[in-house]
């Protein structure tokens, strides 16, 4: 079992440095912007996820141009699933279940990592 933080920089006892399997992304930050603007994907911009960041904004765009253009049934449906998706990211990054753009884990504070040996 390897620890989200390892113990060694310089020869210095207790000096904390990220586990390589952890996102560098500050996990506050990345909940703060899913929490808030997680409708318009700016927590997958600010983690390197931008495929999905775009697709997020289409999203949102797309349900508020249903909303302007008086499609509201569609717009509803539209709002609802974007809505779902925000909520199951935040919840997944609260938990330490997701991951950068490059495939890291964004850790919460004192969070352990393990390593799998195959």
């Amino acid at each position: 079992m390897a620890d989200v933080f390892a113990t060694s920089q310089a020869g210095l006892p207790g000096s904390l440095q990220p586990s390589p399997k952890s996102s560098p992304k500050s996990y506050a930050t990345a909940v703060s912007l899913s929490a808030v603007f997680g409708f318009m994907g700016v927590q997958h911009f600010y983690l390197g996820r931008f495929a999905e960041g775009i697709l997020d904004l289409g999203l949102s765009a797309a349900w508020v141009w249903s909303f302007a253009s008086g499609e509201m049934l569609l717009g509803v449906v539209l709002a609802l699933l974007d809505f779902a998706h925000s909520l199951t990211v935040t919840i997944q990054l609260l938990t330490g279940n997701f991951k950068d753009g490059r495939g890291r884990v964004v850790c919460y504070p004192g969070q352990r990592l393990t390593i799998q040996r195959g």
